[in-house]
């Protein structure tokens, strides 16, 4: 089987969401640890780590809708590569158990090389912090209790995507939690949620027919929109609390160039009737979302 099958089904172009959170919470970091010689150490890792989450969920999303028929004819987006043919479950099975491996050697790594052997409390935290990340990747979809098939998947997407990686991430630096930072970590968060909920959007009929019982399948088609608007402002509006309360200066306010395509995109929620057309809004968000991530990191340098 070829690489390009595996890395088609690793879905990389999710990467950038994935990462913006580890961006955050390493350069508020910047300007107090960067000379320290494990900052970058702990940056590259950390960045794999991710990595591995990212495909990993990738993986076990395709095995878990694959298997359960979820992703079948009736769904809107990109064909996976279970439901192709490409590869199959048994085959992707094996790939999940690789890269879980794969992805805590290089978590124990990451912890080793910010706590060293002087901070066992933090280490073990950090290392229960690490299989929690790996089981709720494989979760979402995977097995009879997949809690993606419960509505849960938007509090999980908050907890890992924004609270876990932004504030997580900085502790492996700080060892201490900055207040202020909590702001931006909810940000991210919600912005990765409104990622999710767009898919949901979008998927709504299909998951209907299968089974599926997200939080868009829950509340309805208009709820889900009002949600969606809502998750996407506040997240908004605190970034900009937290640039005022960090005492920004103008040009420090850069961050705010990442709202211009979120308000486009929010009028063409508001004005969606066709679910279809949401498909395209995802790569909006997600992008808008890093957009917004790499700003703030740069300006938190200044």
């Amino acid at each position: 089987m070829s690489a390009k099958i595996w890395l088609e089904a690793a879905r990389l172009r999710t990467l950038p969401l994935s990462i913006s959170g580890i961006l955050v919470g390493s350069f508020y970091a910047y300007k107090h640890y960067s000379d320290s010689p494990n900052y970058w150490i702990i940056f590259g890792l950390a960045f794999l780590t991710t990595l591995g989450l990212q495909v990993l969920s990738n993986f076990a999303n395709d095995y878990g809708d694959g298997v359960k028929g979820t992703d079948n004819k009736d769904r809107i987006g990109p064909q996976r590569a279970i439901q192709s043919g490409a590869i199959t479950p048994e085959q992707m099975k094996k790939g999940i158990i690789i890269v879980s491996v794969a992805t805590l050697i290089i978590a124990i790594t990451l912890i080793y090389a910010s706590f060293g052997s002087d901070n066992f409390g933090f280490s073990l935290f950090f290392f229960v912090l690490g299989l929690a990340a790996i089981t709720a990747a494989i979760k979402y979809t995977v097995g009879k209790s997949a809690y993606g098939y419960r509505g849960l998947g938007d509090l999980f997407v908050f907890i890992f995507f924004g609270l876990v990686s932004v504030l997580g991430t900085n502790f492996l630096y700080a060892q201490s939690l900055d207040l202020k930072l909590f702001l931006p970590a909810i940000s991210v968060g919600l912005l990765s949620v409104a990622v999710l909920n767009l898919n949901n959007m979008r998927d709504r009929e299909s998951d209907i027919k299968s089974g599926k019982n997200t939080l868009v399948v829950k509340i309805g088609a208009q709820n889900a929109k009002r949600y969606h608007i809502g998750i996407v402002l506040i997240a908004m509006l605190l970034g900009l609390v937290f640039a005022i309360w960090s005492d920004f200066e103008g040009k420090q306010y850069l961050f705010v160039v990442a709202y211009i395509p979120l308000l486009k995109h929010l009028k063409t929620v508001i004005d969606n009737k066709d679910p279809k057309a949401l498909d395209p809004e995802l790569k909006k968000v997600a992008l808008s979302t890093f957009l917004f991530s790499v700003l703030l990191s740069v300006v938190l340098t200044f």
